[in-house]
Formats: structure tokens, sequence, C-alpha cells
């Protein structure tokens, strides 16, 4: 793992304690369009699953989300997609 994707998955552990966690690191199929890093680790996917995130509606889920890896989208991190579940869901 690189180190981006280390601090994703250590800070977002962290925040939500979650029951399933899964990070991709998807860079190599934006290789030369903007943002894109040599090296990889620019864009990421990632689908969590907390209990963290029940009642709380889809956008409010990912804003949660965004604003614990606020460092990495400010600095090496072009592209973040989040499927952020509460346990139960898809």
């Amino acid at each position: 793992m690189g180190a981006i994707l280390d601090a994703i998955q250590d800070k977002l552990t962290t925040a939500f304690q979650p029951t399933r966690l899964e990070i991709v690191d998807e860079s190599d199929r934006h290789a030369g369009h903007a943002g894109a890093r040599e090296g990889g680790e620019s864009h990421f996917n990632v689908t969590i699953e907390s209990a963290a995130f029940a009642g709380a509606a889809r956008v409010a889920r990912q804003r949660m989300v965004y604003h614990v890896l606020a460092e990495e989208l400010a600095g090496p991190l072009h592209a973040l997609s989040v499927k952020a579940l509460a346990p139960g869901e898809g």
C-alpha cells in the first residue's frame, strides 16, 4: 500500500470504526488526465459501512468522509468516489 492509501484507511478507521472498508486506487485509469500523478495515488474509490452513517442522507455521509479526509483532498488526492453505507444497506 502507498502512503496516501494508508492515510485514508487510518483516518476512516479511526473516525468511523467501519464494519466494511474497501479502498481502491483507480489512478491507473486516469493516467494522462488532469490531477493524475506519476506513481498513482491520486484517484480513489471508497466503500465504507459504519453505524455512524445511520439516519444520515447520502450527501451528508459523503460530507462526513470528505471532512475526515480534508487534508488529503487539499493536496495529493485529486478525486475521491465515496459510497457510504449504514449497516445492513447495499
